[in-house]
């Protein structure tokens, strides 16, 4: 039945899409030192296709990897038709089956001297245990629980639609984990507690950065005849990349996180206004912070880009298109019945304290 649920999730919420190589690897590039006598486990990543699998595959000696597990779950519809990392590989093996794919070592297996993604395949062809069958291959099965059991770290694109459930499994079972997920998990409430709470925090890449994912279901001729080129889709080298408002999300430390936040602005009653119901005051960007003020501030999301544990104490979250908070009406902002501050839409806001303000 889980499985059963988690195609069900994909096929209605179009969850199957590929991270691109180039943004694992600028993200990745920032933890290498996380990664030293590790177990990698990718469970949401068909060992065929995924780019997942294929960085750390191809640079298992250079992170001095102990193993890596890559699993796909059964009924995938795009297994084995795109993006295929090795085309020349089993042709005739049945496709919408769930494999588990373990590394150990990857050594010069051609003789040329280098250690590369054509020593991998060799590696696949010929050790009939690197690659094996599973029964279902979904994240939530006994077979793939116990494959997160022995991982000391998780690093996947996993379902946006399940995405609040893989969290929790993740901190169930106290993980390491670098995923990408919608940038409005944050808002989750399964979520943003993690994130108050420095148990989950946001990744290098910046929030601001759009994150484009290949579309292997997608025909380049469909994309053309129904216009979806341009804001949604993009065509680059017969590739359809599609555009997601994603981020990454992750529990291991990296030196941005511990960036101290320049601030230049000064607090004042007259520049800065209060919510009616929430004692606390508004700041429409991270940079208009303000150095001195002591007390509660209402910031964008984007500030998590920013935020410094070190520096910042993060009290709440409030949207306020729901519990109806705006800027104090005495300074001559009328909300109207859309939620709109003089016809402006109002905005979810991260309240926060700085923990070291300078005096007023």
């Amino acid at each position: 039945m889980a499985n059963k649920n988690l195609n069900a999730a994909k096929a209605a919420k179009k969850d199957e899409f590929y991270t691109q190589y180039e943004d694992i690897e600028r993200e990745l590039q920032h933890y290498w030192q996380h990664f030293r006598g590790k177990t990698v486990l990718c469970n949401c990543d068909d060992p065929y296709e995924s780019n997942f699998f294929k960085y750390f595959a191809s640079r298992f000696n250079q992170l001095g990897l102990k193993k890596l597990i890559c699993t796909c779950y059964n009924g995938s519809s795009i297994q084995g038709t795109q993006l295929s990392l090795f085309p020349e590989m089993n042709p005739e093996e049945p496709k919408r089956i769930a494999h588990k794919l373990v590394i150990t070592e990857v050594k010069d297996m051609n003789g040329d001297g280098a250690v590369d993604m054509t020593d991998v395949e060799i590696l696949i062809r010929n050790d009939k245990n690197v690659l094996t069958q599973l029964k279902t291959g979904d994240f939530r099965s006994p077979e793939c629980i116990e494959l997160l059991r022995e991982a000391d770290i998780v690093v996947t694109n996993p379902p946006f639609s399940l995405f609040r459930e893989y969290v929790e499994q993740l901190m169930e079972y106290d993980k390491k984990f670098l995923i990408i997920g919608n940038k409005n998990a944050i808002t989750y409430k399964e979520v943003f507690p993690l994130i108050k709470d420095n148990k989950l925090w946001i990744g290098v890449t910046p929030m601001s950065t759009d994150l484009l994912f290949e579309f292997p279901s997608q025909s380049v001729e469909d994309v053309l005849q129904n216009g979806k080129r341009g804001s949604t889709y993009r065509i680059v080298d017969g590739r359809i990349l599609g555009r997601s408002p994603s981020i990454w999300f992750t529990n291991l430390d990296h030196n941005k996180r511990h960036e101290l936040l320049d601030l230049v602005c000064r607090y004042s009653p007259e520049e800065y206004l209060r919510y009616d119901n929430y004692d606390a005051i508004n700041v429409d960007k991270t940079s208009d912070i303000p150095c001195n003020y002591p007390g509660a501030m209402g910031v964008p999301i984007t500030f998590l880009d920013k935020y410094n544990p070190d520096q910042f104490e993060i009290l709440n979250a409030n949207d306020f298109r729901k519990n109806n908070s705006v800027p104090c009406k005495q300074h001559g902002l009328i909300k109207d019945k859309d939620g709109a501050i003089n016809g402006k839409p109002t905005y979810a806001r991260i309240l926060i304290r700085n923990k070291h303000p300078q005096q007023l």
